[in-house]
């Protein structure tokens, strides 16, 4: 029967490289067949195939996209437009410690919801500070620069409370808040009139 096409219920053999590669596999299979033939090497051979093909899978899933790898700005400008969306304010300083503590909270909230790092929060938010405001973090900038400051959200903050939010206004707030006595109002007023 070899070497001949067979016809029937089973499946259909199809050229001598078919036929040739069956007989490989069904000698590897008995092969594989235990000293009784219940095939248990081959359970093991499949296993162990099936192992491997896993890893390679976890491997791949591992690795970045190769567009990524390429040009890095890509994602940064993607992330930029996303910023860009929730329509952030600028902000421009001044003497006012409310409108930085507002447009700080803002800033707050939408890094909140788009989970960047330290790093891009400060990249990012500078892009929205204009006049007194800019010149103030252009002298920041260079402090860090001089003395290898990373540029984190934490130190970024710390900046932005000592220069527009000082300890003196700070102090002020917290013994207001601390000092009041419950009258007519709701606690909910007293919190939105001094958080």
């Amino acid at each position: 029967m070899e070497g001949r096409r067979q016809y029937g219920w089973g499946r259909r053999r199809g050229s001598r490289q078919t036929q040739d590669q069956e007989k490989e596999q069904g000698s590897v299979a008995n092969q594989n067949q235990g000293p009784r033939g219940k095939g248990g090497d081959q359970v093991d051979t499949t296993i162990n195939g099936m192992t491997d093909l896993l890893a390679r899978l976890v491997d791949q899933q591992g690795q970045v996209p190769s567009n990524q790898q390429r040009d890095p700005e890509i994602g940064e400008d993607r992330a930029l437009e996303r910023f860009q969306k929730f329509a952030p304010p600028k902000f421009f300083g001044g003497p006012d410690p409310e409108v930085a503590e507002n447009w700080f909270e803002r800033m707050v909230d939408i890094f909140a919801a788009l989970h960047y790092t330290e790093k891009r929060q400060v990249t990012f938010v500078v892009f929205q500070l204009e006049g007194a405001a800019r010149s103030w973090w252009n002298v920041v900038r260079a402090k860090w620069d001089r003395e290898q400051t990373p540029r984190t959200w934490f130190n970024f903050t710390r900046e932005f409370n000592e220069k527009f939010l000082p300890p003196l206004i700070q102090e002020k707030r917290e013994d207001e808040f601390i000092k009041l006595r419950q009258g007519t109002s709701s606690v909910a007023e007293y919190e939105t009139q001094f958080m």
